[in-house]
């Protein structure tokens, strides 16, 4: 009798306490090696606010091997990138009042983390994409960034 209280108590705590809660956030990690942990991501249209958690998992100092996320249309991630390159590491790689961002994060180092809050409501018209900024980072630190029903 013990025995199956135990199982059923596992089971029990094993499973969400409301069935069907969306998860709004998404951790991500950043690394030495110019790579983002994900390539997708998917946002539940429920939620009212997604965040996003950057973490960078590497050594290196962010004024060499820095890491941050940006969240934008697909179609404007080319533009916002060239523009945050002439913005600078001061202004983290995102040119001041570009209102073609949706939400950006800091530029953090190895061994840092940093967190980016996106209201769902910007999310209409896709598709997304979200990068790092950094220069020569976006080749190869990018995903698409989804919402989803």
């Amino acid at each position: 009798m013990l025995c199956k209280t135990l199982v059923a108590a596992v089971l029990f705590a094993s499973f969400p306490l409301v069935a069907g809660a969306a998860t709004c956030s998404a951790d991500l990690e950043g690394n030495d090696a110019m790579k983002f942990s994900m390539a997708t991501i998917e946002v539940p249209k429920s939620c009212t606010t997604f965040t996003i958690n950057l973490k960078h998992v590497g050594k290196l100092p962010k004024n060499v091997m820095g890491h941050n996320v940006v969240v934008a249309k697909s179609s404007d991630m080319a533009g916002v990138n060239a523009d945050g390159v002439k913005a600078g590491l001061a202004a983290d790689y995102v040119k001041p009042g570009d209102n073609r961002v949706i939400a950006h994060s800091k530029v953090i180092g190895g061994g840092e983390s940093t967190s980016i809050s996106i209201p769902v409501a910007k999310l209409s018209e896709g598709p997304y994409s979200f990068f790092c900024s950094f220069p020569g980072h976006s080749a190869l630190m990018k995903g698409t960034l989804t919402v989803k029903p």
